[in-house]
């Protein structure tokens, strides 16, 4: 599926969540409020992962989001959605859900780090 026809697609399924698409460094990020928890790059879908979501993403078979930059692989904290994850909102759901708890959760480590070093 192109891009934006799969930009639309997870937009579509995603729906009841309030989710927008945001143009960025070649691909699209997708928010819910000002919380970015997803990706999309290349006709693929990445999701937000920390230590809670990861294991059942890698079970799944998801590889992480890996671009080069300077000639060197940086390895980013989103794993590609299952494939059969974007079938239907019911499937794609619990995915999406863990992948916004993660993003959620980053950003409280960040809020508190932060308060940390004042």
């Amino acid at each position: 599926m192109p891009e934006a026809g799969l930009v639309a697609h997870v937009l579509e399924l995603l729906e009841p969540f309030g989710v927008r698409a945001r143009r960025m460094f070649g691909g699209v990020g997708l928010y819910r409020g000002e919380l970015m928890f997803a990706l999309i790059w290349q006709d693929a879908l990445y999701l937000k992962t920390d230590d809670t979501n990861r294991p059942s993403l890698l079970a799944a078979g998801s590889a992480p989001f890996v671009y080069v930059q300077r000639g060197k692989k940086v390895t980013m904290s989103y794993y590609q959605a299952p494939e059969e994850a974007l079938d239907s909102a019911e499937a794609l759901r619990p995915w999406a859900k863990g992948a916004l708890a993660a993003a959620q959760r980053a950003r409280l480590g960040k809020k508190r780090s932060g308060a940390l070093a004042r």
